[in-house]
């Protein structure tokens, strides 16, 4: 059988994957055994509810300056202390005798939960050969499919069976043999060009990310209004039945993998859809969500198709952060990109809790539906090309008392090789030195370098002439 991509490509990214399904089941294991913990500790499910919040908060608040911290690392070592981290959260949590030191354990999982999701899809991207990135992020998405149908049923068999504390405890030893596989084949990479703390107003002046980091909080913050409370939606305005409901569930969760599969096989051919998909997919299906209750064959298709846009969303938009910018910018962008989502998964969840409270449980498909129109009506303010403003730079960086006024006395014809700079040879030079980003980790000394250079090559070449 034919590999996608190379083996020595291939195993590899089966470690990130399988870490993916690990860093997933880990997010949400606590919602299928909050009852089991809550007895171990004499508490309320509500007051044991808390740690799932603040691990998705502290994700959040994390994530840039541990990424920023951790972007000094080459990724290999990165990866690894990620992984290494994130199973002595497990043990901690699996072994707590209370529940402050469980919250603790969490905590520690959250920390290297903000580290991974900023750097496992640009390493994926990055580890195979160019054209291929869409199938690298399909495997990342395929990983988190795979945790959403089986890592959370399992995890909770688990725990019936052996115990709340067994489950973490399995997701520590899984996690450590992920650990030592990509000890043995995660390759040696390099970091071209740090990212500091200076270079972040730089990166928020791109437009394409700005806007892309709007998108996102109003598309999390629609999908999970509805999709935090669509059970007891589904029992009490659909009247499905408990069977139902779990059937529905699961069909969202494997929807992930036609998602998956999409975006690897047709992205490449027709990126602006599967962009224009995932940003405005989600207006539709929830604005019916309500009517199509009448009709429950509408009503699993709609949650079916939330399942797949859901996915295309995040690998897409992952996608358009990596095309904006440069390899050192972009997991520091990706660190933002995941607080970010996940504090539309909180501010979703405090929505769909307000208007179900408030006796609007019918109505919650509406409210997520009227978000995600704002979303995709951000998509048309995104650049189609991230070159098109390249011209732009040396007027940007190169102030005008640095030119050197002297060419332009002996060689008058230089005017027109300047313009020739801001065109195809300035691009050129930015492919070449991989920098996909007209307002981020283009420094002024690499511009200036290349304005000095090619001035004085033109210079020596009217010389000759001479």
């Amino acid at each position: 059988m034919k590999l996608p991509v190379p083996a020595r490509q291939m195993l590899p990214l089966l470690g990130i994957t399988v870490s993916a399904f690990v860093f997933n089941t880990s997010e949400f294991m606590p919602i299928a055994l909050l009852m089991d913990i809550s007895r171990s500790f004499s508490q309320t499910e509500a007051e044991t509810g808390i740690m799932i919040t603040v691990y998705a908060w502290m994700v959040a608040v994390l994530s840039l300056p541990l990424m920023l911290l951790g972007g000094k690392l080459s990724p290999k070592p990165l990866l690894l202390l990620t992984l290494s981290v994130f199973s002595i959260g497990q043990v901690i949590s699996g072994l707590a005798p209370t529940f402050g030191i469980l919250m603790g354990g969490r905590i520690v999982v959250a920390s290297a939960h903000a580290i991974f999701w900023s750097v496992a899809v640009p390493l994926a991207a990055r580890l195979v050969d160019k054209g291929k990135s869409p199938f690298a992020l399909s495997m990342v998405a395929t990983g988190t499919a795979v945790a959403m149908v089986f890592g959370l049923p399992l995890g909770r068999v688990i725990g019936l069976s052996l115990g709340w504390r067994m489950t973490f405890l399995s997701i520590a030893g899984v996690t450590i043999l992920a650990l030592i596989y990509l000890f043995f084949v995660f390759p040696r990479m390099e970091n071209d060009e740090s990212f500091s703390l200076g270079d972040l107003p730089g990166l928020f002046r791109n437009p394409a990310i700005s806007i892309i980091f709007g998108m996102t909080l109003f598309f999390a913050t629609s999908y999970f209004t509805t999709y935090s409370y669509i059970e007891p939606f589904l029992h009490t305005v659909a009247g499905f039945s408990a069977e139902g409901i779990t059937a529905c569930l699961m069909l969202v969760g494997a929807s992930g993998f036609l998602g998956s599969f999409v975006f690897s096989k047709m992205f490449n051919t027709y990126p602006h859809a599967i962009i224009l998909i995932g940003a405005a997919g989600l207006i539709v299906p929830l604005l019916l969500f309500l009517p199509a209750t009448v009709f429950w064959p509408l009503l699993l298709l709609l949650c079916l198709t939330m399942g797949v846009v859901s996915t295309l969303y995040g690998v897409a938009m992952q996608s358009e952060i990596i095309r904006h910018l440069s390899i050192s910018a972009a997991p520091v962008a990706m660190s933002i990109y995941s607080g970010i989502f996940n504090v539309g998964i909180g501010g979703g969840t405090f929505l769909g809790s307000t208007i179900t409270a408030a006796g609007g449980l019918p109505y919650i498909g509406l409210a997520g539906g009227l978000l995600a129109a704002i979303s995709g009506a951000l998509l048309f303010q995104i650049p189609s090309d991230p070159s098109e403003k390249v011209g732009n730079i040396k007027k940007r960086f190169i102030p005008e008392r640095d030119k050197p006024f002297c060419f332009w006395r002996r060689c008058p014809e230089l005017n027109t090789g300047i313009r020739a700079l801001q065109g195809p040879r300035l691009s050129a030079w930015l492919h070449r030195h991989r920098i996909d980003s007209y307002s981020i980790s283009l420094s002024f000394e690499k511009v200036k370098k290349f304005y000095y250079e090619s001035l004085a090559g033109l210079a020596v070449k009217h010389d000759e002439k001479r």
